[in-house]
């Protein structure tokens, strides 16, 4: 009987110290992982490349990004959720990879929700439709119309099955009532690549502004409600005869179980960072719309997209794997 008090002392210790521990992190001066389940190149490499070097100041340690590409996004957030809850491998997770490809999947490897800790939302940026520069067509009526002379000649580009660009080709597809052709890449980057050299005749995108100031590639409509400030000269969808919505969003998790004390200053400075001009401007100069928030927002949004994304993918006819 004496040795129960003995114990229980012992592993309140241990439990307040692993608590100073964290709610000191990342005070062991070990580097920081933001990984990106894509390749270089595409959106979420610019976003998460765009963040780690204020994470980084903001911490006093190393932020180094990770690129883990393949199936989507699904490779690289399958190796995520092995990871330690310790705050040092942060995941920058999208509407493909969390929301989508649940419903892509028949064994996904990995939950869309148990798996993870929601951390903060980032931003969310609406498809472009975008041409090589060399292309004949001039407007999105020019696709519709070049698509019902010809159906299943054309094709569309996108970073890999269940991706932001798959959907939105499947949305227009069905909106135009039009046969193009899927491609898919293993990330934005090769596709984009792809799109330029013409090899692809188009593509719905999210990171497209660069090549578009550029003059690699040619912006026909953008899947918002409302013109972008960053292309203030594309229509809509909807202006352009073929209404339809479509974006991806970003947001960055931490595995299951992750310390309370890592969420909560990882959400300050996240917070922080997307409020400063420098980044703030850089996300709207991608086409963005900057979200930021609390970890239980997120949490909450993410819940809501996996359900909405139920309907998106099913209407688009991807098959499950």
């Amino acid at each position: 009987m004496q040795s129960l008090p003995r114990r229980l002392f012992v592993a309140t210790l241990l439990v307040a110290a692993s608590n100073i521990a964290f709610a000191a992190w990342p005070s062991d001066g070990r580097p920081v992982k933001i990984l990106v389940p894509w390749p270089a190149g595409g959106a979420t490499d610019q976003i998460g490349r765009m963040l780690a070097q204020p994470l980084s100041q903001a911490l006093g340690v190393p932020v180094v990004v990770e690129n883990k590409g393949g199936a989507g996004g699904v490779i690289g957030t399958q190796a995520f959720v092995k990871e330690k809850p310790d705050g040092h491998t942060i995941l920058l997770a999208t509407s493909s990879t969390n929301a989508a490809a649940p419903h892509l999947y028949a064994k996904l490897g990995y939950d869309p929700i148990a798996d993870f800790t929601p951390v903060v939302s980032l931003a969310e940026i609406p498809n472009v439709m975008v041409v090589p520069a060399k292309s004949p067509w001039n407007s999105l009526a020019d696709i519709v119309k070049g698509a019902k002379q010809s159906p299943g000649k054309f094709t569309y580009g996108s970073a890999g099955i269940g991706g932001s660009q798959h959907l939105a080709g499947a949305q227009f597809k069905t909106a135009a009532a039009i046969d193009i052709r899927h491609v898919p890449y293993k990330g934005s980057g090769p596709a984009a690549q792809d799109l330029i050299a013409g090899h692809i005749d188009m593509m719905i995108d999210t990171g497209s502004l660069g090549s578009i100031r550029g003059g690699l590639l040619r912006p026909l409509a953008v899947a918002s409600d409302k013109r972008l400030p960053a292309l203030p000269n594309v229509p809509t969808f909807k202006e352009a005869g073929t209404p339809m919505l479509a974006s991806a969003w970003y947001g960055l998790l931490l595995p299951a179980n992750a310390p309370a004390e890592v969420v909560a200053r990882l959400n300050t400075e996240i917070n922080k960072i997307l409020k400063t001009p420098e980044i703030h401007d850089k996300l709207v100069g991608m086409g963005a719309i900057v979200m930021g928030g609390t970890a239980d927002e997120f949490g909450r949004f993410s819940v809501a997209e996996l359900k909405r994304y139920e309907g998106i993918v099913r209407d688009s006819g991807a098959p499950k794997e």
